[in-house]
């Protein structure tokens, strides 16, 4: 069966759930084992315990936030045009290319602005609450607060990292602190190591189609 995304807030009975992405981006979340070779498989859940940690989660947020009526049900390049004018202007205001705002943005949440992890990120950058703070960002579920955030840290790891993108990103999904430690090198994560190489692969996408991008 089918779920939508609210059953996650709710107690629901004992079991596991499934959280499952396509080719375009679209989140499924399912009570069953869903064989398809589309399919990404993203997560498995025991009910129980997602239920709480969402509960927890709106908790600590305060609220979940609510996709624009305009982008419900909206594939992955129909969000993407929705925020490319707050993309643009994230990027230019924190001296970054908007390609490699979007080449981030889609590895991080495929446009998704509600989207928040299992490790509590939050937005279209996936921000931490702790970032958030740090970089004085007024609502971290509002997009272009979130994207500014996540702007200005990325523009703060190219600087400290003498602008090798490549420890950037890796400082940006396993955090900065993860790369000195490991000698100013992408550290030994496999999911660190893997996130480097997509939002590379992303940017030459990026960069070589003259922004007419293809989620699939």
């Amino acid at each position: 069966m089918i779920l939508s995304a609210s059953v996650l807030l709710i107690g629901a009975a004992h079991g596991d759930v499934y959280k499952y992405t396509d080719p375009q981006g679209n989140v499924i979340f399912t009570d069953e084992p869903l064989r398809r070779e589309h399919l990404r498989l993203d997560w498995k859940r025991d009910t129980a315990k997602l239920a709480g940690e969402t509960d927890k989660r709106i908790l600590a947020f305060g609220r979940v936030a609510q996709a624009p009526k305009a982008l419900v049900g909206a594939s992955a390049s129909q969000r993407r045009s929705h925020y490319e004018g707050l993309i643009r202007a994230a990027a230019m205001r924190n001296r970054l290319a908007p390609e490699l705002l979007h080449a981030v943005i889609r590895a991080e949440s495929a446009y998704d602005a509600t989207a928040v992890s299992s490790a509590g990120a939050i937005g279209l950058m996936q921000l931490m609450p702790a970032t958030a703070d740090r970089y004085d960002v007024d609502d971290i579920w509002n997009p272009a607060d979130n994207l500014q955030g996540g702007a200005a840290y990325l523009r703060d790891l190219l600087e400290l990292f003498d602008q090798d993108l490549r420890l950037a990103l890796a400082g940006y999904n396993a955090g900065e602190h993860a790369v000195l430690r490991h000698g100013r090198a992408i550290p030994p994560y496999p999911e660190t190591q893997t996130y480097v190489r997509k939002v590379l692969q992303f940017l030459w996408a990026e960069q070589t189609s003259g922004g007419r991008i293809s989620m699939r």
